[in-house]
């Protein structure tokens, strides 16, 4: 098992590409990389976003580090995006996924993406417009599809999500849309599996206990896989060192395994307080990458 980490932990601390860089290869000895669009936005104009690309390309490949995808960041996944209950919204949000995947492109990652939006709480509650919705959002996958094809990326990431005004947010609910999906989509539409998502015990009761339903019942559609800290209680996010943490490393290593997915690269995602020291952020992740390295080993 291949283990990497997202460049959450380095958002508004390491953003020279030099920096993060140095950082991932010889502080936590690492040489594979998920770019996080709070990094670099893809709203920012193209001829400054192209240089600031080709110098992350330059500093990746001067440190060995394999540029995996590029995933929404937390930044942008703050907006209701492509289930903006205007069509206003929508467009916008089309338009930066479009910036998203030429921003993709120049970075010459294979995949892109991250969760897709949320509905409003006044639409969730419409049972006729969640379904208009959802039919929406599949066909704006279609589109976006065509175009992550048209500028060479391999794959569309989706990221399921514990939370009811988002799709999906259930093992039932992926199936389905890897059933409405299915023949129309000009490349894959993989999902990016979160550990801490899927233990959210307020949504999933005792299924929060069964990751494994999870990693079974998408394997086939499953592009990666994203690793966190969590107590079940809210999406933490916390490093692999937190004493109320309940994931445990070795039972996640058997449960991949155990369901093929060992070929399938791991992401490290955990975000900081801003107000933690530079010093408490490396130590933390020093150790997070030493307790899965020891486990997925």
């Amino acid at each position: 098992m291949r283990l990497g980490t997202n460049l959450s932990f380095a958002v508004k601390r390491w953003v020279e590409p030099e920096s993060w860089a140095r950082v991932v290869r010889h502080e936590l000895g690492l040489d594979l990389v998920q770019f996080s669009f709070d990094i670099v936005d893809p709203w920012w104009p193209q001829d400054l976003r192209t240089p600031l690309a080709a110098s992350i390309r330059k500093a990746a490949a001067a440190e060995g580090i394999t540029l995996h995808s590029a995933f929404v960041g937390l930044a942008h996944y703050t907006y209701n995006q492509l289930l903006h209950p205007f069509e206003e919204g929508r467009q916008a949000a089309l338009h930066w996924y479009r910036n998203a995947i030429d921003l993709a492109s120049e970075l010459e990652v294979e995949a892109v993406g991250g969760p897709a939006g949320a509905l409003s709480a006044d639409q969730a509650v419409d049972p006729a417009l969640v379904e208009r919705r959802y039919r929406m959002l599949l066909d704006d996958l279609v589109r976006l599809s065509e175009y992550a094809r048209a500028h060479g990326l391999k794959a569309l990431l989706l990221e399921p999500t514990p939370l009811r005004r988002e799709f999906p947010n259930t093992i039932a609910m992926a199936v389905q849309m890897q059933e409405d999906l299915a023949g129309r989509t000009a490349v894959p539409i993989q999902w990016c599996f979160d550990w801490g998502h899927a233990i959210y015990r307020p949504l999933y009761g005792e299924a929060a206990n069964d990751t494994l339903a999870w990693l079974t019942a998408l394997r086939d559609h499953i592009g990666q896989i994203q690793l966190q800290q969590s107590d079940g209680e809210l999406d933490r996010h916390w490093g692999f060192t937190h004493e109320d943490g309940i994931v445990d490393p070795v039972r996640v290593a058997g449960e991949i395994r155990q369901a093929g997915l060992d070929h399938v690269p791991l992401f490290i995602e955990v975000f900081y307080p801003f107000e933690w020291r530079n010093d408490q952020v490396l130590a933390d992740m020093k150790t997070t990458v030493a307790v899965l390295q020891k486990a997925l080993a």
